[in-house]
């Protein structure tokens, strides 16, 4: 689509406003495709367009890992707001996300609302028993699901997943295992470049960055 499909010519010496912020935004769109990606994430693009849901863990995933007490024993943790506005955007992508992580937190119950997760489960001891029971109620493939982790715990689920992506900071067997390992650590961007890459593999990336161009 050329600038003449979308505004109507000036007529004159100079280009309209509308010219202008057109010509900026294609501008943009084609800085944004000729971002450079490594050979791992272009090889992980035919997984990636297969992800209908994108399961997380938290501590050192949604979170650096940090735990900070405060007054009554209350457990405060910090997320990182590009990880979360990347998970709106895959919803806008239409996939869905959610969490499943050993521990719990209000901290963590308070950020799943504000991110409208589709999936929300604390005290997981067996992750792989709550994924298999998501995978039943939802009647979803193993392929269709991605999942980020950082730690042993996570081994077991990570090994069945058609999309297994760890955090730049994870523990080496985990980084062994995944398919693809973000150049962000965990808490600090590691979830929205997983965003990106399955927004990416299912061609969404220029109409969705095109909707805040306007």
């Amino acid at each position: 689509m050329s600038i003449k499909d979308v505004c109507t010519p000036a007529g004159g010496a100079y280009p309209s406003d509308c010219e202008i912020t057109e010509g900026l935004r294609q501008l943009a769109l084609a800085r944004a495709g000729q971002e450079e990606r490594g050979y791992a994430w272009r090889n992980c693009l035919p997984l990636a367009r297969e992800i209908k849901l994108l399961l997380l863990d938290v501590d050192g995933v949604l979170s650096d890992g940090s735990v900070v007490y405060g007054e009554a024993g209350m457990e405060l943790k910090s997320f990182n707001i590009k990880d979360g506005f990347g998970l709106r955007l895959l919803r806008e992508a239409g996939v869905e996300a959610g969490i499943i992580t050993a521990r719990r937190s209000e901290a963590v119950a308070r950020r799943a609302m504000d991110l409208k997760l589709a999936e929300v489960h604390q005290g997981a001891g067996d992750k792989l028993a709550v994924f298999s029971s998501i995978m039943a109620a939802r009647g979803l493939e193993p392929a269709q699901v991605a999942y980020m982790g950082d730690d042993w715990l996570d081994l077991p689920l990570l090994g069945r997943v058609g999309l297994a992506v760890a955090p730049a900071d994870a523990v080496a067997e985990v980084r062994e295992l995944a398919h693809y390992v973000t150049r962000r650590s965990g808490g600090r961007g590691a979830v929205r470049e997983l965003c990106e890459l399955i927004i990416e593999a299912k061609g969404m990336r220029e109409e969705l960055l095109g909707r805040y161009l306007r």
